[in-house]
């Protein structure tokens, strides 16, 4: 038996379809906090009180015979041709039934449209007639009260969005124009197994926006590849071309076959000039402006899907920790972290206002979209501290724009240029000593904090976290000092 989700792995890619049946299943952690049982509000927000609830692991059966005698089902089990659906409302209407969809994001776009239209599909085989077809989404303008609002935080839509989030093509239309029958992928996704295991090929899928967890698994030679391979040109569509041709490093490069970005110059020059390049007079004007006392900051934060505080909307990010080195111009350098649990967003930004400078340089890792953000979130919610709060941006730079920018680039990067990967050039302390490794790691040890969970030694998740934030900004100041001394 198939689930929707295994069909989409069959469609992305056949081999890591039967990778995901055949290996042992990862844990998942959610990247998004979804403490409430979403469906149970939006059975609020459409007035439910009674209705058939189905449950993990039922019969299809079941919910087939709900049907006779329930005028609404939610999360009911159905199956047909060996896929089984789990559909979060019907409503029996005349002559049918109303079908409710269950987006936890914020606008359904008809991007997903195997997901819709084999739901529907099973639907149609059973013959369960669909008159309507909604959507029930959260809602991006609700600011939560005291209390949560289901009514508030749902919106009930028969459209999908398009790009600029606006209703656009009816949900019930684009279905029926993107129906197809699917028995015969069915039957298809049967015969694969290991023995007949596809052989790996590469696509576009393999490493775009989320890198396929069996990327090298599929291709290990890539995990050897020298670090000024022609396969760590970023950007570039044409490099797995390049180096079948003979064109194996960065230096090698067609420049008339590449996009011609300054990452990619800074790339293929560093490789030209021994491994390392650097923009000396960009880089002194980028320090030129700079002032000290100069602050390193780092914010460690939570997103929730429905918000649980006051004032907060549907996937706004609540800020649980910072840590801040301050660098004064004779190199004396000093350390402050603040861990908070639950919601300290007041104390954090009192907290801010008093530990930052009033004067010098603020310097972030991606500034302008993370910690900048959260500091002008704070300032919008505590009047009382916004002149200090925005006083704290205006006077911050980000310290990953010379990298970004093609400032700078060293071949050891081999096209990555996070502050960890940065950080592991510099032959000082490594992240890899720490307990906590990276940042979603941070956010997985924190719920344990927030949460209160008795089964954790919170002592010592508590100290692990304040560890991982103090190394990213003290990070930042060896890296700082690196790119000061090209400059020089």
């Amino acid at each position: 038996m198939f689930h929707i989700s295994d069909c989409k792995k069959y469609n992305r890619c056949h081999r890591m379809f039967v990778l995901d049946q055949t290996q042992e299943k990862l844990p998942y952690h959610s990247f998004i906090r979804i403490d409430e049982k979403i469906a149970d509000l939006a059975a609020q927000k459409l007035g439910i009180k009674e209705y058939f609830l189905g449950e993990k692991n039922d019969p299809p059966e079941r919910a087939m015979e709900a049907l006779k005698d329930h005028e609404w089902l939610s999360r009911a089990r159905f199956e047909y041709g060996g896929l089984r659906i789990k559909v979060p409302f019907l409503h029996r209407v005349k002559d049918g039934y109303d079908l409710y969809f269950l987006f936890n994001g914020l606008y359904p776009k008809a991007e997903d449209m195997q997901f819709y239209c084999d739901t529907v599909w099973v639907l149609d085989k059973l013959g369960i007639k669909i008159n309507e077809y909604y959507v029930i989404h959260l809602n991006a303008d609700y600011v939560r009260g005291k209390q949560l609002d289901p009514g508030g935080l749902f919106i009930v839509t028969r459209h999908f969005y398009n790009a600029k989030n606006n209703p656009t093509i009816l949900i019930k239309d684009a279905i029926r124009r993107n129906m197809r029958e699917i028995s015969g992928m069915l039957r298809d996704m049967e015969l694969l197994s290991e023995e007949n295991m596809p052989e790996p090929y590469r696509t576009s899928r393999c490493a775009g926006r989320s890198r396929c967890r069996f990327y090298d698994q599929c291709f290990p030679d890539e995990a050897t590849i020298p670090v000024n391979s022609i396969l760590t040109l970023t950007g570039a569509k044409s490099r797995y071309d390049m180096l079948q041709e003979g064109l194996m490093n960065l230096k090698d490069a067609d420049i008339a076959r590449i996009e011609g970005s300054r990452i990619q110059y800074a790339e293929i020059m560093a490789d030209r000039l021994g491994g390392l390049f650097a923009d000396k007079t960009a880089l002194a004007a980028w320090f030129r402006d700079m002032s000290y006392p100069i602050t390193f900051l780092d914010f460690e934060w939570e997103c929730f899907a429905v918000p649980p505080y006051e004032g907060m909307k549907p996937y706004m990010v609540l800020p649980f920790e910072y840590s801040i080195h301050i660098m004064e111009e004779d190199g004396t350098i000093r350390n402050q972290v603040f861990l908070s649990v639950h919601d300290d967003r007041k104390e954090m930004a009192e907290s801010l206002v008093r530990d930052i400078p009033k004067n010098g340089t603020v310097i972030a890792y991606n500034a302008e979209g993370a910690e900048k953000l959260r500091i002008q979130e704070l300032a919008d919610r505590y009047e009382e501290y916004r002149e200090d709060l925005l006083s704290i941006n205006e006077r911050m730079k980000d310290l990953q724009m010379p990298f970004t920018s093609g400032l700078v680039y060293d071949v050891r990067m081999s096209g990555v240029w996070t502050l960890k990967k940065i950080m592991s050039l510099m032959g000082d302390r490594s992240y890899q000593d720490l307990d906590i490794h990276h940042g979603m790691e941070a956010v997985f040890q924190w719920r344990y904090l927030d949460r209160e969970d008795e089964s954790a030694d919170l002592e010592k998740i508590a100290r692990e976290l304040k560890e991982y934030c103090g190394m990213d900004s003290y990070a930042m100041t060896v890296i700082f000092r690196w790119l000061r001394s090209l400059a020089e």
